[in-house]
């Protein structure tokens, strides 16, 4: 098999990380992935920040906690505390994808890159849409430039993985085949 395909196929969301930092020029080929993404029309309708400052990671992972714990329904907020309390598995490093409007398929794209680039180079990662909780908060928003311009599209947590993780088993029967007659 060769290593594209081996890669998307041992890709698995990473939900523990270790505290160890990712080296810059790693980082660095991670963020090049992502802009090396297709788009309608070659508009590139985003753009990438990447967060490294392991304070302003903790901050917003407090403030989604706190958002959770004061829901009526608490599932969400047991769920993360039986994964070790942490709304982002205590990840050294983020990266958000912020969007023009009617992006979401180009950030999709950008957001696959971003973790198949991360899976290829032994890292781990996992899509995190619990970050729009802590991205509600205004200061957050400023932080990382979500204004009148851009949206928040996704977010990528990516790390050291703190332990194993296995790629979930594909549904083969999802694959359906028109052929000609």
């Amino acid at each position: 098999m060769n290593e594209v395909l081996m890669t998307i196929e041992n890709r698995a969301s990473c939900r523990a990380f270790s505290d160890d930092m990712i080296a810059d020029e790693i980082i660095e080929k991670i963020a090049y992935a992502g802009v090396c993404s297709p788009s309608a029309r070659n508009l590139q309708p985003w753009k990438i920040v990447v967060i490294k400052d392991k304070e302003l990671i903790n901050a917003m992972d407090d403030e989604g906690m706190r958002v959770l714990k004061a829901q009526e329904d608490p599932s969400a907020y047991n769920r993360f505390m039986e994964r070790g309390g942490h709304l982002f598995y205590n990840a050294p490093l983020m990266f958000v994808i912020l969007k023009k409007d009617n992006a979401d398929l180009d950030v999709g794209i950008v957001a696959q890159n971003i973790v198949l680039a991360a899976t290829s180079l032994g890292l781990g990662s996992v899509h995190c849409g619990m970050a729009r909780i802590p991205f509600e908060n205004l200061q957050f928003q400023q932080q990382v430039g979500i204004n009148h311009q851009w949206q928040l599209g996704t977010t990528i947590l990516v790390g050291h993985p703190a332990k194993e993780f296995t790629p979930h088993t594909p549904d083969l029967n999802k694959i359906e085949y028109i052929n000609a007659k």
